[in-house]
């Protein structure tokens, strides 16, 4: 038989794997014939049908892929068939027609003879041959014999189990021919039960479609299922958790207003016995402030100096520092203590300066490792820090204590809460309600104090503009107008804007002066002008508008933006050319009283609506006129539930219309103020008392002994508060001195000598210096100013 395939070995012969269930359609156009029942079946039609079941990638691979022809090695590898040896010439060949044979041909009756002894094997192979020429309607095939003879006496008749088409194909001597007929496309349906192998595959591709269809559906509802099973599971758990948390701060809410009923019902006897104070500076504005500002643990370190309560031998401090302080500050603030502005000698300083020293506890929670960057208010940190929290309730474990607290946080109540302590303040709800700009000028109204033409919660851009043209209308005197936003702190929301860029102004100052103050007031006349307003205002605002300190705030559409999301308030700055901004820190004892606890004359930077230090006490306003203010003020405060430390930011100035002073209240700050911190240090190196009443600083004069001159330089002199240890960015510092030019020329000259030694030509950065000494110099020269005028009024 190896003789016989010579002849495919030289034509590099290649066969193509035919597998039995070649059921794929052409899109072709040609039309078979269905011998069996002599009908014309359209293979468009059905290539159509097939295609709208069948997957478009299947009918790819099936349908047009290119059929490679194996060799006959390959073929006799993947078949385990023998393959037959070729031979030159064939001595029994046959011819079948149609799938059909000729019995009565005298070739194959020649071979019929042949091979009569073992004729039983060769008709199976021949039958299966047969088969195959008419499921594939072969016209013509040429048998050799001796290949189908040695074919049927394959190993254990391996060819029974195996695919045939390939095999029988090499029977013949035309194979070639017959492989391409056989492994054309669509051919199968041309030839014996074409119609039925058609209709079969269309159906077979139909029900898979339509099990995969359905498999692929259930598998989206599967998924969707697990889905909602999921994210309902997941709802359910938040939903658990939220009830479990709300639960847990009104529990907490609770315990603060039954801690608080306490606090208020035995403050007398607490504020006369000894007591505990846990001061916690924390700050605890929104996320997205506490997130853009730089140095968060230096901010909320700022009020070290409340360390200084310990001056009071009645008094423990336990202070809750926001970042780890080096032994460098550690014995500054030990060596400070000792300076305790003691006037009885120096035993009794010694004595004194131990007692403090072992009455004052500094801790850091160690939830500050943890979140290095986050920007966590203190409060959250010492909630997230158990060990320092065991720790307090230990050292206050049978005393009485009580909490200091900063910018009201809701973790001050889970804080409180753990340690069974109550708060010296709102709570954090009415806090955050009455600290904005707008809720401070609520309470100025229900104290009837003079308050700035103004309007508060703004929150639209059409409503911005209807105030201001009301509020230009309505006070032609004013030169400037000031925007705030609600939520933010320390001259950061506030932008300004000149009328005397608007074009109307003019116009609408001498329309007032020609008619007069009762025809100006009249309707029709202030509607005009508000039209004309109302016409120019948004112009004006977008060009002439700019912020404060354009660090925070570039431009005006930024700030604007800001403004109108969180809500705002416009009023008017002081028509005058000398303006003196003061703070008064008070006391809202939770057993009804106002205390003034300081009161300093602001001191500005090269922001001019920033306040960045004071002068202490006060020398403004007359003492009594402050005093009621800040009463009226306070008893507003504590008929809505505020108790606690509050600061009020005043303006006073001369009104030229009647020639007196004027007070304004323009903002409130319901938390322990920069001031009062720095007050404390005041008070604590200097050993004296600040008369908020007669507004004077009473400081005992010290005892001459040995050491004359060094008593001396304890009660005039500078200290500093020092803030971190690793950046030393910003300090305090307080400046004492006999009166106030001779306090503030100490200042100045102390700010230049640190500015000439820290900085340098090529220094990049930015610093406060030159536009706090500019403003002190003014300051002395008002000073001067007012003392002149001071003399030269007649005695009452």
């Amino acid at each position: 038989m190896s003789n016989i395939l010579q002849k495919e070995d030289k034509l590099g012969a290649v066969l193509v794997q035919v597998q039995d269930d070649l059921r794929q359609l052409k899109a072709s156009l040609e039309k078979i014939t269905a011998s069996e029942k002599s009908k014309t079946l359209d293979i468009q039609a059905l290539d159509n049908a097939i295609c709208r079941t069948e997957n478009k990638d299947y009918l790819k691979t099936v349908n047009k892929q290119q059929l490679v022809l194996p060799s006959i090695e390959d073929l006799q590898k993947k078949t385990n068939l023998p393959v037959p040896a070729a031979v030159n010439i064939t001595k029994y060949p046959f011819t079948i027609i149609k799938g059909q044979i000729d019995p009565t041909a005298t070739d194959f009756c020649h071979f019929k003879q042949s091979f009569s002894l073992c004729w039983t094997t060769v008709v199976d192979a021949l039958g299966a041959l047969e088969k195959l020429l008419r499921d594939f309607a072969v016209p013509l095939a040429k048998v050799s014999g001796e290949r189908l003879v040695e074919f049927s006496h394959g190993r254990d008749n391996g060819w029974r189990k195996a695919s045939l088409e390939i095999p029988l194909v090499l029977v013949l001597e035309n194979w070639e021919e017959v492989l391409g007929v056989v492994s054309r496309p669509g051919q199968r349906y041309k030839g014996e039960g074409g119609m039925e192998a058609a209709a079969i595959h269309i159906q077979s591709c139909w029900r898979r479609y339509s099990a995969r269809t359905a498999y692929l559906c259930h598998c989206r509802r599967k998924w969707a299922a697990g889905t909602i099973a999921i994210s309902w599971l997941m709802h359910a758990q938040m939903r658990r958790v939220r009830k479990a948390l709300q639960a847990r701060r009104f529990s907490q809410l609770e315990n603060h207003r039954s801690r608080a009923h306490h606090l208020a019902a035995n403050w007398k006897h607490i504020q006369s016995s000894k007591r505990t104070i846990i001061h916690i500076p924390s700050l605890g504005y929104s996320q997205s402030q506490r997130l853009y500002l730089r140095g968060f643990d230096v901010l909320q370190n700022i009020q070290i100096s409340r360390v200084c309560d310990v001056r009071d031998e009645n008094v423990e401090v336990i202070y809750v520092c926001p970042q780890y302080l080096g032994d460098n500050i550690l014995h500054y603030y030990t060596s400070l203590l000792k300076c305790d502005g003691a006037t009885d000698g120096a035993d009794t300083r010694t004595t004194q300066a131990s007692s403090c020293m072992r009455r004052l506890i500094i801790l850091t929670p160690e939830a500050v490792d943890y979140f290095p960057t986050h920007n966590m208010c203190l409060s959250t940190l010492l909630k997230y820090s158990p060990c320092t929290l065991k720790r307090i309730r230990n050292l206050i474990q049978g005393k009485q204590a009580f909490i200091v607290g900063g910018v009201a946080h809701v973790d001050d109540l889970a804080v409180a809460d753990e340690l069974g302590v109550p708060i010296l303040g709102p709570e954090p709800a009415i806090a955050q309600l009455y600290s904005t700009k707008s809720g401070g000028k609520k309470i100025f109204a229900g104290a009837e104090v003079d308050v700035p033409p103004g309007q508060g919660d703004i929150y639209s851009l059409n409503q911005l503009h209807e105030t201001l043209a009301e509020l230009l209308t309505q006070n032609t005197d004013v030169q400037r107008w000031i925007f705030k936003i609600d939520c933010e702190h320390g001259g950061r929301g506030i932008a300004y804007c000149d009328v005397c860029h608007l074009s109307c102004y003019n116009w609408a100052l001498q329309e007032c002066r020609r008619c007069g103050p009762e025809l100006w007031k009249s309707e029709w006349i202030q509607e005009s002008v508000l039209l004309k307003y109302l016409d120019e205002i948004p112009e004006w605002l977008a060009h002439y508008a700019q912020p404060a300190k354009t660090s925070c705030y570039p431009n005006w559409a930024c700030f604007l933006k800001t403004f109108l999301r969180q809500g705002g308030v416009v009023e008017a700055y002081p028509p005058s050319d000398s303006v003196t901004c003061l703070t008064v820190d008070l006391l809202l004892e939770p057993a009804g009283e106002v205390t003034m606890l300081s009161c300093g004359d602001q001191l500005h930077g090269s922001c001019q609506l920033e306040a960045i230090g004071s002068t202490v006490p006060q020398t403004s306003v007359h003492p009594e006129t402050l005093r009621s203010i800040c009463n009226r003020v306070g008893q507003a405060c504590l008929q809505r539930l505020i108790v606690g430390y509050v600061s009020v930011d005043l303006v006073t100035f001369l009104d030229h219309n009647t020639m007196e002073q004027k007070v304004w209240a323009v903002d409130l700050d319901i938390t322990y103020s920069d001031q009062l911190a720095m007050t404390q240090m005041l008070l604590m190196v200097t050993g004296g008392t600040l008369n908020c009443r007669t507004g004077c600083l009473e400081v005992p004069a010290p005892i001459r002994e040995k050491c004359c001159e060094h008593q001396i330089a304890e009660k005039q002199g500078t200290v500093f508060a020092l803030y971190d240890n690793s950046k030393r960015c910003c300090i305090g510092m307080i400046t004492v001195s006999e009166d106030l030019q001779g306090a503030l020329v100490t200042f100045a000259r102390n700010l230049s000598v640190i500015h000439q030694e820290i900085s340098s030509s090529k220094m990049q950065g930015e610093t406060n210096f030159k536009g706090l000494i500019k403003d002190i110099e003014d300051v002395l020269r008002m000073t001067a100013q007012n003392k002149k005028q001071m003399e030269e009024r007649p005695a009452a």
